[in-house]
Formats: C-alpha cells, sequence, structure tokens
C-alpha cells in the first residue's frame, strides 16, 4: 500500500490545460465517484484550486492506480491520457506529506503564506469525507497538513500584510492602472471567496480607493448574501451586469467553474472602448473571459498567469520567511512519518501476540485429555505457565519492533514477521 499525489500544477501545466482539468464544486461528487469505483485506489482526494489539481490517494498497485488517475484527469480535461504526461507530477509516500504540508502552510501559493489555500486543504478532505472516500490514512494525513498549516503561520510572520491571493491582486489592480484605482468603478463579477475577498481588499470610499465597487453574480441574493464579506460593495445579480460594465473602468471576474462565460460583446458592445477604456482581470478558473477580448481596443486583459507573476515579484521579501516555514513543514513531515510507521508496527505486534495466543490454546485444547488426572487448580498453572512462556518469546520481538518504528530498519522487521507468520 503507497500513498500518492497525482496532479497538474500551475508552474507546470499550460493555463488552458490547467483550466480544462480544474474540477468545479459541483463536479467533485462526480469525479471523487469515478476516483472510488477505480480498482487500485481504496482512498481519495480531490484538491483543485486556482493554481493546481491534485489527486491524493491510497493505492495498491502504484503504476496502474496512477494510470487510472490520469485517466480520470484526461477525461475531465477532454483529451488523450498521453497528452498529460508531460505535466503530470506524480509523488509517493514521504514526498506526498512534504507536499501538501507546503501547499497548506501557502509555500506553494503564488502569494507566500496567503491564508485562502489552508480552507480549500480542509475542503478538499471534508468534501472525500462526505463522499466517504477518505478513510484512516488520508484523514490522518490531512488533519496533520492543516495543523502544519496552522503552525507555520503563527510561528512565522510568512502571511504578514497581504494574507490572500484576493488581497494580493486587489494591490495589483492599483498599481497595473494608471492613476491607481482613486476615483474609479470596479464590477467584482463573483461573490464566492476570491470575489468577495477582492471587493473587501478595495475598500471603497477610502482616500486612493475606487469610488464604487460592485458585486456581481448570477443572482443578486447570492450578492447580497456576501455583502457582510465586502462591507461598502453594491450588491447586484447578472440581468444589471452589462449596464454595470459598461461604466466600469476596472472589471475582476472571479467566477468559478464558468469557462469562457463572458466575451467581448459584453466588454465592448460596439467592438470598442477606446472613449472609455477598461482593465480586466480574470481571476477565473477555468477562465472566464474569452482570451480574444484582449484584443478589442481600449480593452486590457490580465489572466491568472499575469496576476500571479506580478504578486511574486511584488512579495519577493516575503520569501525571506520561507526558509523558517520549510524548517517547520519538514519537521512536521517528520512527525507525522514517524507516527505512521509506528502505527503500522502496532498492527503486526498485535497480529503477532494474537496468533501465538490462538497457537497456545489450541495446543492446550488439544492436550486436555492426555492430562485428565489433573485438576482444575493444577490446569490453572499449566495454563499460567504456558501464558509466561509465551509472553518471554514474545518481548524480544515486541522491543525491537516498539524500538525500531519509524526506520528502515523497523519495516524489514515488520515485513520479515508478516511473512513468516503469515500476518
Amino acid at each position: 500500500m503507497s500513498v500518492v499525489v497525482v496532479g497538474l500544477e500551475h508552474h507546470e501545466t499550460p493555463l488552458d490545460l490547467l483550466e480544462a482539468v480544474a474540477v468545479g464544486e459541483n463536479e467533485v461528487a462526480k469525479i471523487l465517484g469515478t476516483l472510488r469505483d477505480s480498482a487500485n485506489l481504496q482512498e481519495s482526494v480531490v484538491l483543485s484550486t486556482c493554481l493546481r489539481t491534485e489527486v491524493y490517494a491510497v493505492v495498491d498497485r502504484f503504476h496502474d492506480a496512477v494510470h487510472e488517475v490520469q485517466e480520470v484527469l484526461a477525461q475531465k480535461a477532454g483529451v488523450e491520457a498521453a497528452s498529460l504526461e508531460t505535466h503530470l507530477r506524480v509523488r509517493f509516500d514521504d514526498d506526498v506529506a512534504s507536499h501538501l504540508f507546503a501547499v497548506a502552510s501557502g509555500l506553494e501559493s503564488a502569494v507566500p503564506g496567503e491564508s485562502e489555500v489552508l480552507g480549500q486543504v480542509r475542503r478538499a478532505w471534508e468534501r472525500a469525507q462526505d463522499e466517504r472516500v477518505s478513510g484512516p490514512v488520508l484523514a490522518e494525513l490531512f488533519r496533520h497538513a492543516i495543523r502544519a498549516g496552522k503552525r507555520v503561520r503563527s510561528e512565522t510572520s510568512i502571511g504578514r500584510g497581504t494574507t490572500s491571493f484576493s488581497h494580493a491582486a486587489a494591490a495589483q489592480l492599483h498599481a497595473r492602472r494608471d492613476g491607481g484605482l482613486q476615483g474609479a468603478t470596479v464590477v467584482v463579477v463573483g461573490a464566492g471567496e476570491v470575489g468577495a475577498g477582492v471587493a473587501r481588499a478595495l475598500l471603497p470610499g477610502s482616500g486612493r480607493g475606487p469610488a464604487e465597487v460592485v458585486l456581481a453574480n448570477r443572482t443578486v441574493q447570492r450578492a447580497e448574501a456576501a455583502a457582510p464579506d465586502a462591507p461598502g460593495a453594491r450588491p447586484i445579480g447578472f440581468k444589471d451586469l452589462p449596464a454595470a460594465v459598461a461604466r466600469a473602468d476596472v472589471v475582476v471576474t472571479a467566477l468559478e467553474g464558468a469557462p469562457h462565460l463572458f466575451g467581448t460583446e459584453l466588454f465592448a458592445p460596439s467592438g470598442h472602448r477606446a472613449d472609455h477604456p477598461v482593465l480586466v482581470v480574470d481571476l477565473g478558473m477555468p477562465r472566464n473571459v474569452d482570451p480574444a477580448t484582449g484584443t478589442v481596443p481600449g480593452v486590457t486583459l490580465l489572466d491568472m498567469d499575469d496576476v500571479s507573476a506580478a504578486v511574486a515579484a511584488a512579495l519577493e521579501e516575503r520569501h525571506e520567511e520561507a526558509d523558517l516555514a520549510r524548517a517547520i513543514v519538514d519537521e512536521e513531515v517528520a512527525r507525522h512519518r514517524d507516527a505512521a510507521r509506528a502505527r503500522g508496527a502496532a498492527p503486526v505486534v498485535a497480529a503477532l501476540r494474537s496468533h501465538m495466543e490462538e497457537a497456545r490454546l489450541a495446543e492446550l485444547g488439544r492436550r486436555r485429555g492426555e492430562f485428565g488426572d489433573l485438576s482444575d487448580e493444577d490446569w490453572a498453572q499449566v495454563d499460567a505457565v504456558t501464558r509466561a512462556v509465551l509472553a518471554k518469546l514474545l518481548h524480544e520481538p515486541t522491543a525491537a519492533l516498539k524500538a525500531t518504528a519509524g526506520t528502515p530498519r523497523g519495516e524489514r522487521l515488520v515485513e520479515a514477521l508478516r511473512v513468516l507468520f503469515d500476518l
């Protein structure tokens, strides 16, 4: 049995392929169901964010299981499985914990230490639990990853200041637009975590902020429900979106699972926007805006790659805390490894003792008739003596397994006992 993670990450995958393989909230149950039906996967969790789509799994046969996950991801993306091979990243055993703990700690994020990813890791595991595809191995892995993420944020300054991609993206809007956002009208499309976070970060009414922030969603009720998370933003539904975009200086889209929902007709119905230029920032995964929109005169279109690169450059100083954070991650990974290996030895010790005790009782039962002249008291003494002898025989192997738990020698001893005693 092995633990693996198979997936695609933003720094190794073209954006169009990354968005094709992204798993939206309404698709998670279906993907988890397909993984559950795979022959070589015992447990599964799907983690899909704007920067990665990954499947964490407990598997029986490593290569067959990786192939099954690759097929599922390729089917989701609508491509041949072979086309994923050059971009697919596969990790196993200790590397899985190292990677997941780093992800949960924000070390693999566009904004080092950002806070949103920790919630995404937690929700991915919770969804797998809801669908009954996550078992005890992944449960312990994800619990420990969440603890590691919290510890990094509490013991280092990696999350100081800008703590989410939403806030970092909002800061980039100020930097990207001539004159900043002072007096501008900004429309944020999408009232989810990222959209509401961007709206909140823009701080309408501040001295250097926009004059108005509009928060749009498919239904105005959902936008209104997000209002407490984005105080000061005006909620609207999609029926009012064209009019709002026509007046906007900046439009930010952050809808989940809405590929190329908006085309040039929304931003420039007349075919150009020269009289009222607009900066469009597409934070959706998959992308919400048709890339052809960027060719329209008066429209400047940025996507996740553009924003991520700018954010990374702007936050270079935060990498000074990364070494401290990675040291914490390494320590937590070592703890997880030792605990997992100790748990692996404990069942073998218990099984060995049970196996020997069954053999002792069976032999006593078989020979009882040969000692019919023994009283119950004498027979109790025989039982006690054989029990004591068995305990002495088991003491050394038990002590050796406990002393070597978490080491290569311990793993060899465990495997040897399993083979020798058919445990």
